[in-house]
């Protein structure tokens, strides 16, 4: 299978915040494979250094040591990333704009003729289900279909990879299994999608393969059920013991 994502020995470094203090190691020696057609979670508790990782990808930051490609390209080349979609944690849209017309400015930026424009808008509308509120402001949507709108806005240009940081953060019940259900008809095109999640039952349900990062290394990579099969535990019980959380037994009420 070709090779989408490679980490190779990745290590990012932030200068010291204070006098004194020494530099902050965000990632350390990272070695990660993600092969074309896999939906990939990427895990660990806040600060492991997930997004640092992923703005790598982006282009946002350079790495300190060691190197990051995507699609064999050095993802320090533009060109690495044409064929990318993204959806940060947080979404900034203009939120007086309609789904249509927010999908039509991204449209435009990745220079898409109006006819290519029209018939992309018409089939992730569909997709995200979001026909009924496509006229609708921005600002008049539910947390989850705000979300939905991203994912759309971050395939507008059919990329082959897809990279989501916490893609269901904040969402109810329904709108996680939106969500999901839409990276399971990604999978099925053919996409590849690497993302990072809290939500350990869905990351379970829906991907192939996991990595567990923590404090910036690489704990644990294989594919779900590989992994709980090997430690007899589910992926949320497998991560706590990897983190070294210690689960409190419920204090005793008195007699």
């Amino acid at each position: 299978m070709d090779t989408i994502i490679e980490l190779k020995d990745l290590r990012v470094e932030y200068p010291a915040q204070a006098r004194g203090q020494g530099p902050k190691l965000a990632v350390r020696d990272l070695n990660l494979r993600v092969s074309a057609g896999q939906v990939f979670g990427f895990l660990g508790p806040n600060g492991a250094g997930k997004t640092t990782t992923m703005n790598v990808l982006l282009g946002f930051i350079p790495p300190t040591g060691g190197g990051a490609s995507l699609f064999g390209v050095d993802v320090r080349q533009p060109i690495a990333r044409q064929r990318i979609g993204y959806l940060p944690e947080l979404t900034y849209y203009y939120k007086f704009l309609t789904a249509e017309e927010l999908l039509r400015f991204y449209a435009r930026i990745f220079g898409l003729t109006r006819s290519e424009a029209d018939q992309r808008i018409e089939t992730l509308i569909q997709l995200v289900e979001l026909e009924p509120a496509r006229k609708r402001p921005i600002k008049s949507y539910s947390k989850g279909m705000q979300q939905r709108v991203g994912l759309a806005q971050a395939l507008i240009n059919n990329p082959d990879l897809l990279i989501l940081d916490e893609p269901t953060s904040g969402l109810d019940p329904l709108g996680r299994m939106k969500v999901r259900e839409i990276i399971q008809r990604l999978k099925n095109e053919g996409k590849t999608v690497f993302f990072s999640s809290h939500e350990l039952g869905e990351v379970e349900t829906v991907c192939d393969r996991v990595a567990i990062i923590n404090q910036g290394q690489l704990k644990m990579e294989g594919a779900v059920s590989d992994l709980t099969e090997k430690h007899q535990a589910n992926l949320e019980q497998i991560f706590l013991d990897l983190i070294g959380y210690q689960t409190q037994a419920p204090a005793q009420s008195p007699k």
